[in-house]
């Protein structure tokens, strides 16, 4: 039996994403990057204590988005329950 090819490892990718509790506008895309850049978005952010989350799904609703932007439409519930777990988490307000 013949052994299939074996495709090398995803190159890592990663979205941050900021939120302005006073703001009335939903969260933004703030840092974005693959490979090398990647792995440096999660350095800082493991460094500065940012949350970091492995959602594949997430990351690929949010890869079209650019640095700037509000988050799609599409995601604002999966976002809002992350936030709202984080808020809980390190018992700030805001999380109703």
């Amino acid at each position: 039996m013949k052994e299939r090819p074996r495709r090398p490892p995803a190159a890592p990718a990663a979205i941050g994403l900021r939120h302005d509790r006073e703001s009335a506008g939903a969260p933004r895309v703030v840092a974005k990057g693959k490979g090398e850049l990647a792995e440096r978005i999660l350095a800082l952010a493991s460094e500065h204590g940012v949350p970091i989350r492995e959602d594949p799904d997430l990351l690929e609703l949010l890869a079209a988005s650019e640095l700037g932007d509000e988050i799609p439409v599409e995601v604002y519930e999966v976002v809002a329950r992350l936030i709202a777990f984080l808020y809980r988490a390190n018992g700030t307000a805001g999380c109703d």
